[in-house]
């Protein structure tokens, strides 16, 4: 039986090309079930205030950075959706006096302008310029690591997909898109080879930091929290670490407050990576092979999967 079509973007693929009894049976779990959903492997773990949520997500850039030595150097990769834990990180440093100068820190992604470079970081919605602005410029500079320990996959990306072999990556955190990505790894195009069928997951594993096109669905979402709507504004195409590299983080932690994707999207992947139900037009739930994955929720984020009228 051949697969639907998208009811979003029908040259793409994406979630609502699945098995309509998966996506029922992500519809009907509530946020007890998701915590049920942990295995070895996959940890659910709930936050019922977002003040603890954030500083949760921020301590793991600490917990990262107290590892890290000139011999060992040890970063974090991390998002800018959410963007709340970043203030965090660096008042967190200030006020421990914590000496972060040999840890290092990669950026996710990056947007791309239509003539296929990284947008520059006086661009209004500059990745590389939010985590500046946000935490490494608040850093005291006595205890700030140096520009060189900085990555953003800008320029060279094959320079910055080496920089994992040479820096232990403790973590790579993430948000969830309403397309269900991390970064900016995206559902393919529905042409060529796999107009019938997406990609397998062993394919799109192989995918390493790249300039990608994004699905509708990401630059709407995108326009929505990030720029009031303004759909024009936001680029189509954007820089972002791949696969190759998520696998190369000895942990991968996603934070979900319930802002960038919904109570539906969040119950979805949460339940494909328990089950292991690999699938690209989902590319979140790729994560269901990697060793050491946790979701974090905010538990009044979740919501409910039900008609409401409004």
């Amino acid at each position: 039986m051949p697969r639907p079509i998208s009811k979003v973007a029908p040259e793409w693929w994406d979630y609502t090309t699945l098995d309509p009894e998966i996506l029922d049976d992500a519809a009907r779990l509530s946020p007890k079930d998701l915590v049920k959903l942990s295995r070895p492997g996959f940890r659910v773990v709930m936050y019922d205030t977002l003040e603890d949520f954030y500083l949760a997500e921020a301590l793991e850039y600490v917990t990262a950075w107290k590892q890290s030595t000139d011999d060992n150097p040890v970063g974090i990769c991390g998002p800018i959706g959410p963007t709340e834990q970043l203030p965090l990180v660096a008042r967190l440093v200030n006020e421990l006096e914590l000496d972060v100068r040999s840890a290092h820190f990669w950026g996710m992604d990056e947007w791309v302008d239509e003539q296929g470079q990284p947008v520059p970081i006086t661009h209004p919605l500059s990745f590389a310029k939010a985590d500046m602005e946000l935490c490494f410029r608040r850093i005291k500079p006595k205890l700030r690591m140096p520009q060189a320990h900085l990555h953003f996959p800008t320029g060279d990306l094959a320079a910055y997909s080496k920089t994992y072999d040479q820096v232990r990556c403790a973590v790579m955190q993430g948000g969830q898109g309403e397309v269900k990505h991390w970064a900016f790894n995206d559902p393919p195009r529905r042409k060529g080879r796999y107009k019938d069928e997406p990609p397998p997951p062993e394919e799109y594993r192989k995918l390493s930091t790249r300039v990608t096109d994004l699905h509708p669905m990401t630059i709407i979402q995108n326009a929505r929290t990030s720029g009031g709507g303004h759909v024009a504004m936001v680029p189509t195409k954007a820089a972002t670490v791949g696969p190759v590299e998520t696998w190369k983080a000895e942990k991968v932690s996603i934070w979900q407050a319930g802002m960038h994707d919904n109570p539906f999207g969040m119950r979805l992947t949460t339940l494909m990576i328990s089950k292991r139900i690999p699938d690209s037009a989902v590319p979140m739930s790729l994560l269901a092979d990697h060793p050491n994955v946790q979701f974090n929720f905010y538990r009044h984020g979740l919501g409910t999967v039900a008609a409401e009228m409004h």
